[in-house]
């Protein structure tokens, strides 16, 4: 017990002459000791005794005591682990934007310092560029070898290559020199399974046989791929594109962008798309690029201890993903803008753009597709559309708006049905018994047998001499009988109709398959099949229209543009606007789609008719809800994302919202200098939020700052790990100085490092409108809400999220003005004369009158000290 100021003063400077003496021994011993970080400690051990003794305050007055209190800041070091996320849990962007400023601050004073610090501040101002650059150059290559392996995977479902077995099928046949113009796909080389079994190309057991090898196929590689994704990632199932939406919102989902997700995810997806389930490789790819964003922001710092900076990454690589999915590399940075990113800063663009860039660059030189392309399905047309023709391509746009506005309450219905019985345990089971409903019904069929990417390639190509397709088949103009491949202006052979029955079944097909399969446990994508379901639909139109123009041509419609003998319609440029539209009316994209597909076709001529069938598919489809796919699997899964798209416009103000209600238990609050370390803890132990407001005391409720649970618990840990005399007992406060404690007291702790001096907070009468705002905008995880600086509650994302819920199931008019006026000030007279109460200064409604009943639940309402 130290009794005096003197015998205060002896045991600082004993202690402070044992610890030099120490240091001088242990420096003869060990020349290469770190003299100035021993010097540190023992600079921090004095005045730690000063302060804690009370001498520099009581000795030298206030001088003394700002000495010490710069003095101790300065020398306070940074607790391990404060500042991070526990999993499902929202980021702060705005502590994580004041953390990149002042690391930015510190590099900027120190790069004169030395040519190392100049080397350091060159490197962090490039570790940007770096870091896409590795992500570009990662998603092409994957991309490539998943669209390699895919398409050999595909064809080993019908046959083999003998002279190559790493050959697909069109690559067995392109040396080959007995292939015909008709049956070009041919050869002696490619063996189909039953020629391999039995021996015999035709006939009713060679059909059956390949048959029955195709399914078997099928069923094994979805079988092994959902297998994959059980065992070994679970969060390598599905598009992706709604998580990661969520993730780029700020939300963290730990392991869902890890190496193994990576891997797995990589390796399913081939087995996915091969297996011919209706299902595409695009929305995952976008997926597989985050993970390598992910990976590689690891490798620098910048990124790496900075969560908001990582999304700017992740920003990046999905528009990386989106360009090797479509070799579109502008509609890539679009779709990341538009679609995915919920923070989206100018130099996020630039970063976005070279990403792109260098992965379509990469995907380029891999050349998968044999074709110098970057897509199997890019296509050019030659032949301009006319005016009269906007009908049918807004027809398009409506039937695509309809079956967006279908697909996703069916296939939202069906997913919630999986959620909420048996069904969804047996994933494994579903999947197969998915798979071999596809295989069995696709096979017969030549156009849902194909990879659903060459029948959009078929779809999309415009009829000429060199194509053989059963599309194509013209009565010739000079032989009526003989059926060829001619220009579109000639009237269909039974080939085409024929063609048109099979791509009807085929429609009805992919639209059924399309529901169930979307949700599944194995990588799963929508915009190749939405694309396929467009593109059948566009060429049926497109076919209807062109022997339409050509058996009346003199109608007023054709008379004017379309000349007897020249190619007036164009079928695959409306395969091409239906599969936009049907894709635009499932995710309701618009600018990034147009671009895509335009990307595709390579003409500016073509826009027009594509803006037409994407706005038109957007407002039919908003008709029946302005939610598109990813949007309602968010909502289904219970991801708390804010959408931007989406209008606030009811009255509601801050105080209707925060937390506690009237009947709700009090909020749990600390005070800044008169709890202990066991109170501390209890609180803790006895909820669940994730952050405690500070105040000053239980009687004044003065709002002081706001300090995160996860902060708190590490702080304590690292206190008892580092510091002696930390007890139960000891006191716990907030204040940049120490409260007068007894003489006989432990050690007190100080939490103020980890306090957020300046939490966002807004008054009871703020209207709900500008909090959803704000939230949006900043990123909020929590507001506190006050009235003349007393805590009143608090809201929270997920408080936003309820309400917004609530006021959907709840749809009411919009209140008058006078309505919202009179609940925002109450009148400071009740309606019998007498004042209202009052407490703390704020006016109450009288709750003596019947007549005001419904409004004294709108009322301000405080929290009195016993709630605390």
């Amino acid at each position: 017990t130290i009794s005096s100021l003197e015998e205060a003063l002896s045991w600082i400077m004993d202690s402070y002459f044992r610890q030099t003496q120490q240091f001088e021994d242990q420096k003869c011993l060990d020349d290469g000791f770190d003299s100035y970080k021993y010097s540190f400690s023992l600079l921090k051990t004095l005045i730690d005794g000063l302060e804690w003794c009370g001498l520099l305050v009581d000795y030298w007055g206030g001088a003394g005591a700002s000495i010490s209190t710069h003095l101790l800041d300065l020398l306070e070091e940074p607790i391990p682990g404060v500042g991070t996320y526990d999993d499902f849990h929202t980021i702060d962007w705005v502590r994580e934007k004041c953390k990149d400023r002042e690391r930015h601050r510190k590099i900027n004073s120190k790069k004169k310092e030395s040519a190392w610090e100049f080397t350091k501040s060159l490197y962090d101002a490039w570790s940007g560029w770096l870091v896409v650059t590795l992500t570009g150059l990662a998603s092409g290559a994957l991309a490539g070898v998943i669209d390699i392996v895919a398409d050999w995977l595909n064809d080993l479902k019908e046959g083999v290559c003998l002279s190559a077995m790493w050959f697909n099928h069109e690559q067995c046949c392109w040396d080959s020199n007995e292939t015909t113009f008709a049956e070009r796909d041919k050869c002696p080389q490619w063996k189909t399974w039953a020629e391999l079994i039995l021996g015999q190309a035709e006939g009713p057991g060679s059909y059956i046989m390949n048959y029955f090898m195709f399914t078997f196929w099928a069923l094994s590689f979805a079988f092994l791929a959902v297998s994959l994704v059980k065992v070994f990632a679970p969060y390598a199932c599905g598009s992706g594109i709604p998580e990661i939406k969520t993730i780029l919102s700020g939300f963290i989902i730990r392991g869902y962008l890890g190496k193994w997700t990576l891997m797995i995810k990589t390796i399913t997806l081939v087995l996915a798309v091969a297996s011919g389930l209706s299902l595409g490789k695009e929305g995952p790819l976008v997926h597989v690029a985050c993970c390598c964003g992910n990976i590689f922001s690891y490798l620098f710092p910048k990124y790496s201890k900075n969560e908001a900076k990582k999304r700017e990454v992740l920003s990046a690589a999905s528009a990386a993903g989106v360009s090797v999915a479509f070799g579109a590399p502008i509609g890539g940075v679009l779709f990341s803008l538009e679609e995915v990113s919920y923070y989206f800063p100018l130099k996020t663009l630039w970063r976005s753009f070279f990403a792109a860039l260098v992965a379509a660059f990469v995907l380029r030189s891999i050349n998968p597709f044999g074709n110098s392309r970057l897509v199997l399905f890019y296509v050019e047309y030659h032949t301009p559309w006319y005016l009269f023709e906007l009908f049918p391509f807004i027809l398009l746009g409506v039937f695509g708006g309809l079956w967006g506005a279908f697909f996703i309450r069916a296939n939202i219905a069906w997913c919630r049905r999986r959620k909420s019985t048996r069904f969804g345990k047996y994933p494994v089971l579903e999947v197969i018994t998915v798979a071999a409903i596809t295989a069995i019904v696709a096979f017969p069929n030549p156009y849902t047998r194909q990879n659903t990417s060459e029948l959009i390639k078929e779809l999309f190509t415009d009829c000429g001499p060199l194509e053989s397709s059963q599309l194509c088949q013209y009565r010739s103009q000079m032989n009526g009988s003989q059926a060829y491949p001619a220009g579109s202006d000639a009237a269909a052979a039974p080939g085409v109709y024929s063609a048109m029955w099979q791509l009807s079944l085929a429609l009805v097909f992919k639209i059924i398959m399309t529901i169930f399969t979307f949700g599944l446990k194995v990588p799963s994508g929508l915009f190749i099949p939405s694309m396929a379901i467009g593109a059948i639909a566009g060429r049926i139109v497109g076919i209807a229209v062109e022997q339409l123009a050509y058996y009346h041509h003199d109608w007023f419609l054709f008379r004017e543009w379309c000349e007897v003998g020249a190619d007036c319609i164009t079928p695959g440029l409306y395969a091409m606007v239906g599969a936009a539209a049907c894709l635009g009316g499932v995710t309701r994209m618009t600018v990034s789609l147009v671009v895509i597909v335009f990307e595709l076709t390579g003409g500016l001529e073509y826009i027009v008719p594509l803006m037409a069938a994407v706005m038109t598919s957007k407002w039919v489809g908003d008709a029946f809800g302005r939610e598109g796919i990813y949007e309602a699997h968010i909502r289904l899964n219970g991801y708390p994302f804010l959408d931007a798209k989406e209008e606030f416009t009811h009255t509601t103000l801050a105080r209707e919202v925060m937390r506690p209600r009237r009947n709700d238990p009090p909020l749990a609050v600390l005070t800044q200098d008169d709890m202990t370390l066991a109170e501390l803890q209890n609180i803790i132990s006895q909820t669940s939020c994730n952050g405690f407001p500070v105040i000053v005391s239980k009687e004044s409720q003065r709002l002081v700052g706001f300090a995160l649970r996860r902060d708190i618990t590490i702080a304590i840990e690292n206190a008892r790990r580092k510091q002696e005399g930390i007890m139960l007992n000891s006191w716990v406060y907030f204040t940049q100085h120490a409260p007068t404690l007894p003489a006989d007291s432990p050690r007190p702790l100080k939490l103020r490092s980890i306090l957020d001096m300046s939490p966002f907070t807004v008054t009871d009468h703020t209207p709900m409108e500008i909090v959803v705002d704000i939230f949006r905008k900043l990123g909020l995880r929590q507001c506190l809400v006050t009235h003349n600086g007393i805590l009143l509650g608090i809201i929270t994302k997920k408080n936003i999220l309820e309400h917004l819920e609530e006021l959907k199931q709840h749809v009411e008019p919009l209140a008058p003005p006078w309505y919202y006026y009179k609940k925002r000030y109450p009148p400071s007279y009740g309606p019998d004369g007498k004042p209202r109460p009052r407490v703390h200064n704020v006016q109450l409604a009288s709750p003596s009158s019947r007549y005001e009943e419904d409004e004294i639940e709108e009322e301000v309402r405080l929290l009195d000290n016993s709630s605390l």
